[in-house]
């Protein structure tokens, strides 16, 4: 079984999986009269293939228990998929490069300080939603249309959170 320490999340270590979504750390300009901040561009939304649209879904997941154990990662080859907390909910986030294969030295794990999302590039391995503490809400923006865009691959993985 691969052993994992979740690291804080960082856009440098990510930047090979996926984007960082922070407000915090975006470039904003005011819009609206002044009234409304807007963090411009945070990710990049990827929507590949025939017939393919973008979605914007809610997701409501219960919270896992530590040490974390998980069976597979999952990749979408067609599209990437963001996920951002509504309430400020930390996750897990486990990933591996694209490929058809998963080597197990390149599996990373983080942990998000529950004011963060990530939005996962096409076809990046990653893990199902794994959010701490409490149940949480989560905006998540993926590819729907024709065509398979979700591949399992099966992998023995125990991830706690880093000292």
């Amino acid at each position: 079984m691969l052993q994992l320490k979740a690291e804080p999340l960082t856009a440098g270590a990510f930047a090979p999986f996926g984007d960082v979504i922070d407000a915090r750390t975006s470039t904003s300009f005011p819009i609206n009269a002044g009234r409304t901040q807007r963090h411009h561009d945070l990710a990049k939304v990827e929507t590949l293939g025939e017939n393919a649209r973008t979605l914007i879904n809610i997701f409501v997941s219960q919270p896992v228990t530590l040490p974390l154990e998980l069976t597979f990662l999952e990749r979408h080859p067609q599209g990437s998929q963001a996920f951002m907390p509504l309430h400020e909910e930390r996750f897990i986030v486990v990933v591996a490069p694209p490929g058809e294969h998963i080597e197990d030295a390149s599996v990373r794990a983080f942990v998000t300080d529950g004011r963060q999302g990530v939005n996962y590039h096409a076809g990046t391995w990653h893990a199902i939603q794994s959010v701490l503490d409490r149940e949480g809400e989560f905006l998540v923006v993926d590819r729907g249309g024709d065509g398979n865009n979700c591949d399992e691959y099966p992998l023995s993985l125990r991830i706690h959170l880093a000292d």
